[in-house]
């Protein structure tokens, strides 16, 4: 950050002081939680359709393996990458006269700022976003080139909230909850819309749940249309809040971890959304880190569709085989985000393709006399599988002095495959420690 930004946001924060006093949002009032209705998508729905992509709603390549019609809903394809802009249209479209020309602030670390960003400049309103210091660089600067007031200040989300809702009482803007404002519920419910217009004859819409505010909208639209389609929920197990939440009958607090569904790990569900979705969700599922990489994984290799890991862990939940009652079936699964970062992007691919038992390594002894390595490369290779890395070592090997210890890291075509590569080496080799993935 320049010198003279880094200066205007310290002037700018000199009085906010993050004590444990925190201005409420008066939108989102946990004592009076406010379930939206119907008739606020259909208006939302009429009042963004010129300014939303319509995305595209198509079957997959998958529904042959996994035994299920599957229809993606693409909203990655939006204009700044994910569905968060159709609740942040509609909530700047529903601002008084005199609140577009003050303006309004959120705290995000990614896509809820974008969405913002693009369309406050889109309609002339001025807007200021907190972001963590942990934010992406790439969201931040994308967000200044959109033209917004961007203060990077706040250990995590919950900081840059207490920051943002601060300044909004001293500065008279209007504090925007991403997952949890009523209008930003009704617009997100609009994707709810579009998907049964797109597909007839719908059984199931399994969608990822963070903050909630996705689940709620869609939920409520598509279930007072069609009250038969089953409407399930997938959340990270590195934080399962929504599945805490119901299980208690409230919002309740759940610790977030580190997790590829970055955009996933809210601690504490919206009040409006729990509200809202709590009566109409039929089942919740919590879904392990392997199978969301996975999901990253097949997407680009078989819809080439560059997902997050938000955006795919719906998809995760029917690759674990989770979801076994969906066999036969007619299921949407919305890819709801497409902002990730670019060496996540390979971490996810790498950690997929492991999961995949298509990347595997292990630790074998051989001997260290001439040929013993080449050996054990030729039998790798006779077999097809390649070599993506190799390191040998003898000074920590505490057996027979003439050994040799390798590790290896290689490339085979399918689970199958590894195993008959593992068989192979027990078979030829007494010293051998397979990692599993």
């Amino acid at each position: 950050m320049p010198a003279d930004d880094v200066n205007g946001v310290a002037s700018r924060l000199e009085s906010v002081d993050l004590d444990e006093d925190v201005i409420k949002d008066e939108f989102c009032d946990p004592e009076n939680p406010v379930a939206i209705k119907f008739q606020d998508i259909s208006a939302a729905a009429f009042k963004i359709k010129n300014g939303i992509a319509r995305t595209d709603c198509s079957k997959s390549h998958m529904s042959d393996f996994t035994g299920m019609q599957i229809y993606f809903k693409k909203e990655f394809l939006q204009h700044t990458g994910s569905f968060k802009e159709r609740g942040a249209r509609y909530t700047l479209m529903m601002l008084s006269s005199e609140q577009k020309k003050v303006g309004v602030i959120a705290a995000s670390a990614g896509n809820h700022a974008l969405a913002l960003a693009y369309h406050g400049h889109d309609l002339n309103i001025p807007i200021t976003v907190v972001m963590p210091i942990i934010a992406p660089l790439m969201k931040v600067q994308l967000c200044r080139q959109h033209g917004a007031n961007v203060i990077v200040k706040g250990q995590d989300i919950g900081e840059s909230r207490t920051i943002a809702l601060k300044m909004a009482s001293e500065q008279g803007y209007m504090y925007i909850n991403g997952y949890d404002h009523p209008h930003i519920l009704a617009g997100q419910g609009t994707m709810g819309l579009e998907i049964v217009e797109q597909v007839s004859d719908i059984d199931a819409v399994v969608i990822p749940v963070g903050g909630g505010g996705l689940i709620a909208g869609t939920a409520l639209a598509i279930k007072s249309l069609y009250p038969d389609v089953q409407i399930i929920g997938v959340e990270s197990e590195r934080c399962p809040s929504f599945t805490t939440s119901l299980k208690a009958g409230k919002p309740t607090y759940t610790k977030a971890s580190s997790t590829l569904a970055d955009g996933l790990a809210v601690p504490l569900v919206g009040v409006n959304a729990f509200e809202t979705s709590k009566n109409i969700i039929d089942k919740m599922v919590v879904v392990n880190e392997e199978f969301i990489a996975l999901a990253i994984l097949r997407l680009v290799e078989l819809e080439k569709c560059v997902c997050e890991g938000a955006g795919a862990t719906a998809l995760a939940a029917i690759l674990a085989g989770q979801l076994p009652e969906l066999k036969g079936k007619k299921v949407v699964v919305p890819l709801c985000g497409g902002n990730i970062d670019t060496t996540v992007l390979g971490r996810c691919l790498e950690r997929g393709l492991a999961a995949d038992g298509r990347l595997c390594r292990f630790l074998i002894t051989v001997s260290d006399r001439p040929g013993g390595i080449a050996e054990l490369t030729k039998l790798i290779a006779s077999m097809g599988v390649s070599i993506k890395d190799i390191y040998h070592e003898r000074a920590w090997l505490k057996a027979d002095i003439f050994s040799v210890q390798v590790k290896c890291v290689v490339e085979t075509r399918d689970k199958e495959h590894a195993e008959e590569l593992e068989r192979a080496l027990r078979a030829h080799y007494t010293h051998i420690q397979w990692a599993q993935a």
